[in-house]
C-alpha cells in the first residue's frame, strides 16, 4: 500500500507541476467563467468551481506534503552520509530532530566558529603581506 501511495503521489506531484497542467486548469476556469451567463451566475454555477477547487486543494496538500517529507528525509540522509565520511563533526548527524531553539544554538556556534576562522585567515594574510613588504626585492639585471 505504501509503495502504491508513493508511486501515485510522485506521479501526481510530477503532473501537477507541468506547464500543460497549469494551462488546462486555466482553461477550465475560463470555460467556467464564460458559462456564467448561460447558467445565470447561479449559486449552483458558483458552487461547481468552489467545490472542485476545494476538493483538489484538499487532496493536493496531502500529496505535496508526502512528497516533501520524503524529499527532505532523502536529503537529510545524504547530508548525514557526507558528514559521516568527511572531516565534519559527526555530532551534526540527526540535529533535524532537535527543537528549534537547540538547532538555533548550534547554528549560532557554527556562525561564531566561521567568523573566528575568517578572522584567523584575514590575520594570516595580513601578516604574510607585511612580511613580503619587508623582504627586499631582487631586481633582474
Amino acid at each position: 500500500m505504501e509503495k502504491l501511495f508513493t508511486k501515485i503521489a510522485n506521479w501526481v506531484a510530477h503532473i501537477a507541476g507541468l506547464p500543460p497542467t497549469f494551462a488546462v486548469c486555466c482553461l477550465i476556469v475560463v470555460v467556467w467563467a464564460v458559462s456564467g451567463p448561460f447558467f445565470g451566475f447561479s449559486d449552483t454555477w458558483q458552487l461547481v468551481i468552489n467545490t472542485g477547487t476545494t476538493v483538489i486543494t484538499f487532496l493536493m496538500v496531502f500529496l505535496i506534503q508526502n512528497t516533501q517529507n520524503r524529499d527532505g528525509a532523502a536529503i537529510q540522509a545524504k547530508l548525514d552520509e557526507l558528514i559521516r565520511v568527511s572531516a565534519g563533526h559527526n555530532h551534526f548527524i540527526g540535529i533535524e530532530h532537535l527543537t528549534e531553539s537547540e538547532v538555533e544554538e548550534i547554528r549560532d556556534k557554527c556562525e561564531r566558529a566561521a567568523k573566528r576562522h575568517d578572522e584567523h585567515i584575514a590575520a594570516t594574510a595580513a601578516k604574510k603581506a607585511v612580511a613580503q613588504k619587508r623582504t627586499p626585492k631582487k631586481h633582474a639585471a
